[in-house]
């Protein structure tokens, strides 16, 4: 697979001139003058929480009744998300790795549903001048929701503020199997293990789940690039497994017991009407099942958040939690990567990749689907509902 398209035309909108005509790594060394942090956003009060889920869902046409069943998550944590405070976190020691490795770059932090606003972030980047960006999206994988609903709106927030000309946004990789991601799950999926078999249980009797969030399933069959069969959950099931085999193998090198423990991947937290196909199983499903097949114990792995989002408090450590107990399983659930060492200098190792124009053979990875593309392919993670939107940090559609 060679590094660059046949034509040096521009064909990626928005982006940097190294990223324009389309690589699929960028291998030439780009001085981005800002680092723009993409987060998903979340109410900070419960007078938030219903005109942040209309933002969540504008374009839908749900009704406010409907938005309150979902409301209640939010309103059980006083109507706060988590969000925004792991954010200001992460922004906070993205600097100080910045700072420790010399690397002179502001980080601008900007939501797709709450303040503060990508628009805002991207308008406070001009003003000050910094017009080469490099955008670090909160979320791992390849999927719409996870990656090119970022990149439309990076496209929409500088067709809005009229900054297209002037500003250029590229992204970084999808780093679902970078090790400062991945080794950040290790540790935790260990020591449960490891607790699980101090209290007695065998590791035949403990269960491991890896849980991510799902999608829509015509949504998953179009993730990732359209020139490669992933199998039934497309680019976004296949990244997970990939890197849940990874993360057991692992565990089982540290813990040579973990060698003889199940594991498997679920899904959580969907959304949408029940005549729609999302991809299963879900969690809970699975873990009533459990003592059916003679496990005892049920660790959850979040592999696919960064950080205790409020799927993770509430779907995980409330409703998981409550099914292991109806079950009579003993659970626990592992750490999200948060602000962990490991991960705050793998997201720098990731920044310094794209200032270096780094070769591919010599990017960091721990599964044979990566490094995955800088510049995402044409057609990528397509929405099967609305269709293709313009994107930056990709190849047209």
């Amino acid at each position: 697979m060679t590094s660059r398209d046949d034509s040096a035309d521009p064909v990626v909108p928005f982006a940097s001139p190294a990223a324009a005509c389309g690589p699929r790594w960028v291998e030439t060394a780009v001085a981005y003058d800002g680092i723009l942090l993409a987060g998903f956003g979340g109410p900070e009060g419960q007078e938030d929480v219903i005109p942040f889920l209309r933002n969540v869902t504008r374009g839908r046409g749900i009704p406010d009744e409907r938005l309150e069943e979902v409301a209640h998550h939010y309103r059980h944590f006083g109507g706060v998300s988590p969000i925004n405070a792991q954010n200001r976190a992460l922004k906070a020691a993205l600097e100080a790795e910045l700072d420790r490795r010399g690397i002179d770059l502001p980080v601008y932090w900007g939501n797709r549903n709450w303040t503060p606003y990508l628009t805002e972030a991207v308008s406070e980047a001009a003003a000050e001048g910094d017009t080469t960006l490099l955008a670090f999206a909160t979320s791992a994988y390849s999927s719409f929701s996870s990656c090119r609903q970022y990149r439309e709106d990076f496209a929409r927030v500088l067709e809005e503020t009229g900054l297209g000309e002037t500003v250029t946004i590229d992204k970084i990789r999808p780093f679902f199997d970078h090790p400062g991601f991945v080794e950040s799950f290790v540790e935790g999926v260990r020591d449960a293990i490891a607790a699980f078999t101090d209290d007695g249980a065998s590791p035949a009797a403990i269960q491991v789940l890896f849980t991510t969030h799902s999608v829509p399933t015509d949504d998953a069959l179009r993730s990732g690039p359209r020139d490669t069969d992933w199998g039934p959950g497309g680019a976004y099931a296949a990244q997970h497994e990939a890197v849940a085999a990874w993360v057991m193998h692992r565990v089982a090198e540290l813990l040579p017991a973990a060698a003889d423990v199940p594991w498997e991947l679920v899904y959580q937290s969907r959304s949408g009407p029940a005549s729609q196909p999302w991809l299963e199983p879900d969690i809970c499903d699975v873990i009533e099942e459990l003592p059916a097949r003679g496990r005892t114990a049920v660790a959850v792995v979040p592999l696919g958040f960064v950080s205790d989002h409020m799927e993770v408090l509430w779907d995980l450590d409330t409703e998981a939690k409550d099914a292991a107990a109806e079950a009579g399983l003993a659970f626990a659930r592992t750490p999200t990567p948060g602000v962990s060492a490991s991960f705050v200098a793998g997201i720098v190792d990731l920044v310094e990749e794209r200032l270096e124009g780094r070769p591919a053979a010599e990017r960091a990875h721990v599964t044979g689907l990566g490094p995955w593309f800088d510049v995402c392919r044409p057609g990528c993670c397509e929405n099967v509902r609305a269709g293709f939107k313009p994107a930056a940090a990709g190849i047209a559609p």
